[in-house]
C-alpha cells in the first residue's frame, strides 16, 4: 500500500505524521517517535510569535531545540501578520522543514489573545497571516484548524477559500468544533469538506490510535493523517499502524522496554530543561500514557504523581514495568 505523500515540492514516504501537543512535543519525545515511527514529520509544541521575537535564546530551547535526522513542522501561534513574518523568518533560520499556524487551539487564554481557535472567526485575517508566512520563507506552509461541525459557526468555506487564495502548501482539519471535547467522535464529514474543497493536501486529524480508526479517516480521502495524544508512550505507533494496514503483525514492545523508553523520555528532559525538577513536572502529565498496558497502571500513576526524584522514577518504572 502506498503511504506517500507529496507536500510543495517534496515526497514524504509516509503519509502519517506527528501532532503538536502541549507540555509534550519538545526534542525529547520527537526523538523518540522519530526512532521508532519515523513518521513524514512532527510538530513542535505551539509556539508564540511572541516568545520567538522578544525571550532569550537560551529559554527558547524547550521550544526549537531540533532532533538529529528529524523533518520538523514548527507551529506558530499568531495574530499580526508582521509578528507572524517575522517568527516565521525566525524558524526557518533556526531549521524549520516546514511551517504552521495554529487555528485550532480551544482553550481560553489563546482565544483571549485573537490566536488559536479565534482566528476561525477571521477568514479574512488567516488570509493575511497565510501571506506572511509565504512571504518569509521557502518552506511548505500551512494552518491547522477545526471544523464548523454542524454549529451555527459555519466557517467551513470561508476557511476554505482563504486558505485556497493564501496559496498555503496544505492544512491538517482536526473533525471537532472547538468548543468540542474528546467525548465528542470526529467528524469525518467535515474533514471530507475541505478534502473536497481543497486542491492542497489535507492531513485529518482526530481519533486516530488503531489500524480500524486509521482506515476511517484515510475513507475521507485525505492525503495524509496526523497522530495526536495516541503517540505518548507509543512512540512505535507510526510504524504499528503501517504495518498492520499491510496485514502484517506487529509486535509491540514488552513492558520493560516500555518502562526503559519511558526513562529516556525523562532523562531527555533533565537534558533540555537544565532541570531535573521542571523534567519529573513534565513527565507526571503524560506518566498514564507510558502506563497503559502495565497491571496496575492506577497504582503507578499515583504513586508516580508524588514523584519528585529521577532516582525515584527509576524505582517506580522498576517495580512495575518489570
Amino acid at each position: 500500500m502506498d503511504f506517500s505523500i507529496k507536500i510543495k515540492d517534496t515526497v514524504f514516504p509516509c503519509n502519517i505524521v506527528q501532532g503538536p501537543l502541549a507540555g509534550v512535543s519538545c526534542a525529547p519525545f520527537r526523538a523518540l517517535t522519530l526512532a521508532w515511527g519515523n513518521p513524514a514529520f512532527s510538530y513542535t509544541e505551539m509556539i508564540s510569535c511572541y516568545t520567538l521575537i522578544n525571550v532569550s535564546l537560551k529559554r527558547q530551547q524547550r521550544y526549537i531545540q531540533k532532533v538529529p535526522g528529524e523533518t520538523l513542522c514548527f507551529q506558530l501561534s499568531a495574530n499580526s501578520p508582521k509578528e507572524l513574518g517575522l517568527a516565521t523568518k525566525i524558524v526557518t533560520d533556526y531549521g524549520a522543514d516546514l511551517v504552521d499556524l495554529n487555528c485550532g487551539c480551544p482553550v481560553k487564554k489563546i482565544r483571549s489573545k485573537k490566536t488559536g481557535s479565534f482566528l476561525l472567526s477571521e477568514p479574512g485575517k488567516i488570509y493575511e497571516l497565510i501571506i506572511a508566512m509565504k512571504n518569509n520563507t521557502n518552506c511548505p506552509v500551512s494552518i491547522k484548524i477545526r471544523v464548523d461541525a454542524k454549529s451555527d459557526d459555519h466557517f467551513n468555506q470561508d476557511i476554505a477559500n482563504a486558505v485556497s487564495d493564501a496559496g498555503a502548501d496544505f492544512i491538517t482539519v482536526h473533525g471537532r468544533h472547538w468548543t468540542q471535547g474528546y467525548d465528542v467522535n470526529c467528524s469525518y464529514d467535515d474533514i471530507q469538506f475541505f478534502v473536497n474543497a481543497l486542491k492542497i493536501p489535507v492531513i485529518g486529524n482526530g481519533d486516530v490510535a488503531c489500524v480500524n480508526s486509521l482506515r476511517r479517516m484515510l475513507a475521507t480521502g485525505c492525503a495524509g493523517v496526523m497522530i495526536g495524544r495516541a503517540g505518548v508512550g507509543q512512540p512505535w505507533l507510526i510504524q504499528q499502524l503501517i504495518s498492520e494496514m499491510n496485514g502484517t503483525p506487529y509486535s509491540i514492545p514488552s513492558n520493560k522496554i516500555i518502562g526503559e523508553l519511558f526513562i529516556e523520555h525523562i532523562l531527555g528532559l533533565c537534558d533540555l530543561l537544565e532541570s531535573e525538577k521542571f523534567a519529573i513536572m513534565q513527565a507526571r502529565t503524560f506518566a498514564k500514557y507510558y502506563a497503559r498496558r502495565i497491571v496496575k497502571n492506577h497504582e503507578f500513576c499515583l504513586a508516580f504523581h508524588q514523584c519528585e526524584s529521577v532516582a525515584i522514577a527509576k524505582e517506580l518504572i522498576d517495580h512495575y514495568f518489570y
